[in-house]
């Protein structure tokens, strides 16, 4: 081989591209969501969330009583000004919501496919009727007062007027078995009638709930309005059920804590939503979980004056 023959063939071997390494995935980084924002757990902590084959999916962050606490100040800086907006405005809202859920629709399907260990096409089923759940609420929003109100008659020159007013902030225990569908069945009646919400997620499935959060974060929702905490609900709910700027507090993911934590809201006065034996996600929600949240204003007002 000649000397020339020699040089064509190292100027061959430098110009051949070196083979790439393969892509490693940007792995997800699952916090909190409280005040509109994702931060980290105070305490730093964190804990394995792993798919009903004990496949490992992801690290939540794991909430400490500070973090709970900080939620509900979040909320009741928000009350304010989401109380103040028109039942109407609240509906559009919680319907750009639903835009915004629908839009995900092929990420959610496959976070609650692995979440829950289901098939696909469950996933598919659970997500659709998440979308719709939003909007019916979204519905709900400007009609409650008319159907939880009403012009009292009295005897007397007097209009009698009652109407429905929202509690306050409300702490919510998100169902343990359904990660997205009950998770926004029992928040989205919450913040339809105009309270705030500090909500703790499913403890071993709650990756679809902090995706929600990023839906919400990126939608109309003021920050505060829903706040969205991971961890232990042993841990969490005896400091929202006792917190006495905690003006509800729904008890649907308590389990067996039920009944303690219902004795620790009675010392400040709240009102509750009991869990139900193995509620149906995907049937027609009752208006309870709106009304339990709802105060009852009555005005008397004298006529012919």
């Amino acid at each position: 081989m000649g000397k020339d023959d020699k040089t064509r063939g190292r100027a061959r071997a430098v110009r051949e591209p070196a083979a790439q390494p393969a892509r490693l995935v940007v792995r997800k980084t699952y916090k909190l969501y409280v005040k509109g924002a994702f931060p980290r757990s105070e305490s730093g902590r964190s804990y394995p969330v792993t798919s009903p084959d004990g496949r490992h999916l992801a690290n939540a962050a794991l909430a400490s009583r500070k973090d709970a606490r900080d939620a509900v100040v979040a909320a009741r800086a928000a009350f304010a000004g989401w109380v103040g907006r028109t039942a109407y405005n609240r509906g559009q809202i919680l319907y750009r919501v639903a835009e915004m859920l629908e839009g995900r629709r092929a990420q959610f399907v496959d976070e609650v496919a692995a979440a829950t260990g289901g098939d696909r096409r469950s996933a598919e089923t659970a997500v659709d009727a998440a979308v719709d759940r939003w909007v019916h609420y979204a519905g709900w929003s400007d009609k409650i007062a008319q159907v939880a109100g009403a012009a009292n008659p009295v005897s007397g020159p007097y209009f009698n007027l009652s109407t429905p007013e929202p509690s306050g902030v409300v702490a919510v225990l998100a169902p343990q078995d359904d990660p997205l569908l009950g998770f926004v069945s029992v928040v989205a009646p919450v913040i339809a009638t105009g309270n705030t919400a500090v909500v703790v997620a499913s403890e071993e499935r709650p990756l679809p709930a902090i995706t929600l959060a990023e839906v919400l974060a990126t939608s109309d929702l003021p920050g505060g309005v829903v706040n969205i905490l991971t961890g232990r609900t042993a841990e969490l709910a005896p400091t929202l059920a006792a917190h006495a700027d905690v003006n509800g507090l729904d008890l649907t993911g308590a389990g067996g804590l039920a009944a303690e934590l219902e004795q620790s809201a009675a010392a400040t006065l709240k009102r509750v939503m009991r869990p139900r034996p193995a509620p149906d996600w995907a049937a027609k929600p009752p208006i309870e979980r709106m009304t339990r949240f709802l105060e009852t204003k009555t005005v008397w007002h004298p006529i012919g004056v």
